[in-house]
């Protein structure tokens, strides 16, 4: 079922009633079904949201999204009691051998370069060396494919100067608010599906509550940079607007696919955590990725 999206953007009341979510601002009065509701992002800072909405919205796996004094998320609200076997569920994960997490690494790296190819042969620029790279990707990705075919993707991507940084300005920042978007989006799959988002296939860091969410989420990275160039050339803006931001969260919609059918992309990733969750029980080998683009 596709769930919607609600971005808070202007001082707010948020309470619930009879399974619904109640909103009253000076701007308007509603009321949703929180069954519908998949993420709420929160961006002013003197929104009142009472504990047992917060609750209601965890117990029906909403991802609540909470944004800093720079209107950038910065946290995220999730449930931790999803799943009817959860503690097996997190035994198989924790027990997954290293080849496994090396085979799934591997499969991740290959889809990510796979899909990044694709984005440049849509924007007519030199792909085919990509292709190269993801042949050769090695169990665990040894030699670093991933980050050899990023150089080559980002050196060609845009029609301007750029370089690719975490904290960087325009159009980093686009990217940047859109790779969060899409993290939380795995993230609320991941537990979605009985898993911790904390233990990674790849990425290990004690400071990261969210390594899991950060392995799968890479090769559904090139959509929000398809987001991104569709943006720059709309709205030809070099601010992060709350337009702009209302877009970019467009990308949790975007149909995806698999072999036997079409999906929104929030969907889809449950199918892909899914996946993972029975590769950790040894009833698959593979991860489920869709394609981005048909």
């Amino acid at each position: 079922m596709l769930k919607k999206t609600l971005f808070f953007s202007n001082k707010c009341s948020l309470t619930t009633q009879y399974e619904q979510l109640v909103v009253k601002s000076e701007i308007r009065n509603a009321s949703i079904p929180i069954e519908d509701i998949g993420f709420v992002v929160m961006e002013h800072p003197e929104i009142y949201v009472s504990i047992p909405t917060l609750t209601k919205l965890t117990e029906n796996n909403v991802a609540v999204i909470f944004c800093d004094a720079k209107h950038m998320p910065c946290s995220m609200l999730l449930n931790l009691d999803n799943h009817h076997i959860q503690q097996e569920l997190f035994t198989n994960q924790i027990n997954a051998t290293e080849p496994l997490k090396k085979q799934l690494w591997q499969q991740t790296v290959k889809t990510k370069i796979k899909h990044q190819a694709q984005h440049l042969q849509l924007l007519n620029k030199p792909y085919e060396v990509l292709n190269f790279h993801e042949s050769k990707v090695l169990s665990g990705d040894t030699e670093n494919r991933e980050g050899v075919a990023a150089a080559h993707y980002w050196k060609h991507i845009f029609d301007f100067e750029f370089k690719r940084e975490r904290y960087g300005d325009y159009p980093n920042l686009f990217l940047n608010y859109g790779y969060i978007i899409l993290r939380a989006a795995v993230a609320r799959a991941i537990a979605g599906s009985g898993l911790l988002s904390t233990l990674g296939i790849h990425h290990h860091n004690k400071y990261n509550a969210f390594c899991l969410a950060d392995d799968i989420m890479e090769p559904f990275r090139p959509i929000v940079d398809a987001k991104v160039i569709e943006i720059i050339n709309t709205f030809h803006e070099q601010e992060l607007t709350t337009q702009i931001k209302a877009e970019l969260l467009k990308v949790l919609t975007q149909t995806v696919y698999f072999d036997d059918i079409k999906s929104p992309l929030m969907v889809a990733l449950t199918r892909t955590t899914n996946s993972l969750q029975q590769c950790y029980a040894g009833t698959a080998r593979k991860i489920n990725y869709p394609g981005l683009w048909s």
